[in-house]
């Protein structure tokens, strides 16, 4: 393996597929055509990335960079962290994330309700007072 990040990156990238227990040989790897922007280089070389992990079934597709070899490294970090949630029995960030958001946008209580329309109160009546009285 070789892709254009340092070398503490790739080992560390490395290691942690040996922890895991994944080999290169498990791998599937294709080439696709990127469909999105980047010019002329996208167009004309193969730089979206799709790997197949073929004990787990696991797939990942990459094509954030225009560098078909830094899209190898990332979907290889990405594959890796999908093993490493599901061996593990972690919860997924993805997943954590969504539940954030969920919570984020629940309805609020009554009570906070109450306080931040309060707070919203005296502050517009703030700002009405700092107004200039107008001569008619």
């Amino acid at each position: 393996m070789r892709f254009s990040v340092g070398t503490g990156k790739e080992s560390a990238l490395k290691a942690k597929m040996d922890s895991l227990g994944i080999k290169e040989t498990d791998l599937r790897e294709k080439f696709i055509r990127s469909g999105k922007a980047g010019g002329q280089n996208v167009n004309k070389t193969s730089t979206c990335v799709y790997i197949k992990h073929k004990p787990t079934g696991i797939e990942v597709k990459c094509q954030k960079e225009r560098s078909q070899a830094l899209n190898r490294f990332f979907a290889r970090r990405i594959l890796v962290n999908k093993i490493e949630s599901l061996v593990l029995g972690r919860e997924a960030g993805e997943r954590k994330k969504i539940e954030k958001i969920r919570r984020q946008k629940r309805k609020r209580s009554r009570r906070a309700k109450e306080k931040m329309l309060k707070f919203k109160k005296m502050r517009s009546e703030k700002k009405n007072l700092r107004k200039l009285p107008t001569t008619e």
